[in-house]
């Protein structure tokens, strides 16, 4: 008996000792930064709501939601010459329902410059991945 608990003593302080160091980034959302303007200032610049609720009404019952914070900037390409005012930027979104409850994950690619007519134009979606649903939340399926 004093056997067996000293070899599970043993084995949960390796554990805890061993244990790799987590590579979650941490965003302070209690304060301004860089980060936290861009990430609005993308949500309130380009269409992403609409054209998440577009697709996933196929999938669907309820629209998902994207908040600033679930945006990627994966890729920002400036095309033309240093100082151009032309981009590419490449996003990967993952909407959410209910209590965010992630649904998949999506890449957008958006071409900004001052030739094109509304400023803003889609020019890549691409829907990467489908999330299985708790059985709770199934019930929005189509």
């Amino acid at each position: 008996m004093i056997k067996k608990v000293t070899v599970i003593s043993s084995f949960l302080v390796l554990i805890v000792l061993f244990q790799s160091p987590s590579k979650a980034e941490f965003i302070d959302t209690s304060q301004d930064s860089r980060e936290l303007q861009y990430q609005d200032t993308i949500m309130l610049l380009l269409p992403i709501d609409e054209l998440i609720k577009k697709y996933y009404s196929r999938i669907l019952t309820t629209n998902p939601t994207v908040y600033p914070y679930d945006i990627k900037v994966t890729k920002v390409q400036r095309i033309g010459q240093f100082r151009s005012f032309h981009f590419i930027y490449t996003l990967e979104v993952e909407p959410t329902v209910g209590p965010h409850i992630a649904v998949g994950k999506d890449r957008l690619v958006f071409e900004i410059a001052p030739t094109i007519p509304s400023l803003i134009k889609l020019n890549k979606f691409e829907h990467l991945s489908t999330y299985e649903l708790p059985p709770n939340w199934k019930h929005i399926l189509r």
